[in-house]
């Protein structure tokens, strides 16, 4: 990872679970258009990622989470006048492969905190279960805004490996 890699996770590590950053082993990121189709880029982004690191049998758990985590971030982060159709990208997918843990990180322009929704309320509703399959599906998930020039947050989600 590069050293403008480097710097632009700075914000973003400061808010993950205690592993030391410099213990990462593979970083990789891609900019997400404010497009409902950018889950499926999304999904697909982290099938390359995986297939390269190996990890492509944990491809189906990681894909959900990211999915979610995209979805909630074009849906409930964005500004209700962001374009849809321009090719803005104001989301931000990241992966980070530790030796035993993989985090999905997705940051968005919002400085709101994620809410979730009680399941037991309407559980056939089809919005508001985006965090609970996230909590349900990952090892730990948390959020944190980001500091210094950088406006929004960041809502990640830890796996363990092996």
């Amino acid at each position: 990872m590069g050293t403008n890699g480097s710097t632009m996770l700075e914000p973003l590590r400061q808010g993950l679970p205690p592993i030391d950053p410099s213990a990462v082993s593979d970083a990789a990121s891609v900019a997400l258009p404010a497009r409902y189709e950018a889950v499926c880029s999304a999904r697909q982004f982290t099938r390359n990622t995986l297939c390269r690191w190996e990890l492509d049998e944990r491809f189906d758990d990681i894909a959900l989470v990211v999915s979610e985590l995209v979805t909630n971030a074009l849906r409930h982060a964005l500004p209700a006048d962001t374009p849809r159709d321009r090719q803005e990208q104001p989301v931000r997918l990241h992966l980070m492969h530790w030796a035993s843990r993989l985090v999905c990180a997705v940051r968005d322009p919002s400085d709101d905190s994620p809410v979730t929704r009680d399941t037991d309320d309407d559980f056939s509703a089809e919005s508001g279960r985006g965090l609970f399959l996230v909590d349900s599906f990952s090892d730990s998930w948390g959020w944190h805004p980001l500091a210094g020039a950088l406006r929004g947050k960041v809502v990640w989600a830890l796996f363990r490996l092996g």
